[in-house]
């Protein structure tokens, strides 16, 4: 019954590629070696991973070479709806019918959680690039789970870090009711804690909501300094722009989106989102290398990659060189050789896989440039800071994941 949502297939092979012998795939399980993405192609999060995902896949399959000793390389994809029992029943599908060696985008935290616990269970190794709950790599862990692009408590050690020193003590959230929009408003709320800011409230709404009216009128009543937005995608271009009608800026609170995609704000424009301050992975103009290959994407794709976009990208490439190193698909080797790599391309200068499964690496403070500054249509972003990793992440001496140190 899911077939209607697979977006299909896209093989990615490089017509000139060299015929290894026999022996050199050997190690492989199988004749093909299958990535699988699994992401929001219809609803409130395509724009910001969605088919851009399988876009940033294929151009990672092209630019290793379309195969892998010897083996093609293909790319699948689907539409898991937001519904974690469709994402769950399509990874099955794929693992156990169709060989699926490794899954990634995932965003909805609820998908991830049910897609990694399965995919832990048949040993697949999962990439996850979308979804932003710290379960995955705390008390949900698993030997074959990588959170890959940011999670929730990357997300606030930036922006509500930069609020509160700024007078931003008291918040009230506005929060997506399921698991992602819970550990961004918890993972936040602790750290303005820690600040010496306070937590004054929370309400929490239905994914995908088009009427923010009454929660913002709530948050705007509640004396909170800063409204802090514990949602992503549509949802968060919503409520801003709903904040914007009802003036809550204008009168004197602040707004903090605590998930903000380059296309979010592409979507509500300069006028409306200028100021705004936010935490990203990745910044399509940060130096050459990632504006050669953001340019790239947006000739196919028709927009600038997303973070999220981008760390498809990097995760297909890592998992891919891992592959290539250890002569096998065996996802216990590979999963210990992308322990042991250091990631660098244009999304990740010197990453590290944690044994948790947590993707270590540099995060950005970026503010949104008012429309005098802004010169070409995706030039929207400054950086303000870069977050060290050591700051970003759970050390792993604080972590709950029970795999650590066993």
């Amino acid at each position: 019954m899911f077939s209607n949502w697979k977006t299909g297939i896209a093989t990615v092979a490089a017509a000139t590629a060299v015929s290894l012998p026999m022996a050199a795939n050997a190690e492989l399980s199988d004749g093909v070696l299958k990535i699988g993405v699994l992401s929001d192609m219809s609803g409130v999060y395509k724009t910001l991973e969605g088919p851009g995902a399988v876009t940033a896949a294929e151009m990672a399959v092209e630019d290793f070479g379309g195969s892998i000793m010897g083996t093609p390389i293909e790319i699948v994809s689907a539409d898991h709806q937001n519904k974690a029992d469709i994402a769950a029943s399509t990874a099955r599908e794929w693992i156990d019918d169709d060989e699926v060696d490794m899954l990634t985008a995932l965003d909805n935290s609820s998908v991830a959680l049910a897609v990694q616990g399965l995919a832990a269970e048949r040993k697949v190794i999962t990439m996850n690039t979308g979804a932003g709950t710290t379960a995955l790599t705390e008390e949900q862990c698993t030997p074959y789970g990588i959170h890959y692009v940011y999670d929730t408590h990357a997300l606030p050690v930036g922006t509500a870090t930069a609020m509160v020193k700024n007078g931003g003590e008291k918040w009230f959230f506005l929060t997506a009711d399921y698991a992602f929009g819970h550990s961004l408003r918890d993972n936040t709320g602790a750290v303005v804690e820690e600040l010496g800011g306070e937590v004054v409230g929370s309400i929490q709404h239905p994914l995908s909501t088009n009427d923010f009216s009454s929660y913002l009128l709530q948050a705007q009543a509640s004396g909170a300094d800063v409204i802090g937005l514990a949602n992503a995608g549509q949802d968060t271009v919503n409520a801003i722009k709903q904040a914007n009608q009802f003036q809550i800026v204008q009168s004197g609170q602040k707004l903090a989106g605590m998930l903000v995609f380059i296309t979010d704000v592409h979507s509500m424009g300069l006028d409306i989102a200028q100021g705004l301050q936010f935490t990203t992975a990745f910044v399509w103009n940060q130096d050459e290398e990632a504006l050669e290959w953001s340019n790239r994407f947006n000739e196919r794709h028709g927009a600038m990659p997303t973070m999220v976009q981008a760390g498809v990208y990097s995760a297909v490439s890592n998992y891919l060189k891992a592959v290539e190193a250890v002569g096998t698909d065996d996802s216990d080797a590979v999963r210990a050789q992308l322990g042991e790599m250091e990631l660098n391309d244009f999304f990740v200068d010197g990453g590290k896989i944690a044994p948790n499964g947590s993707m270590l690496h540099d995060m950005f403070l970026v503010e949104v440039k008012s429309p005098d500054e802004s010169e070409s249509e995706w030039d929207l972003l400054n950086v303000v800071s870069r977050i060290p990793a050591d700051q970003a992440y759970i050390s792993m001496e604080e972590t709950k994941c029970d795999l650590v140190n066993k």
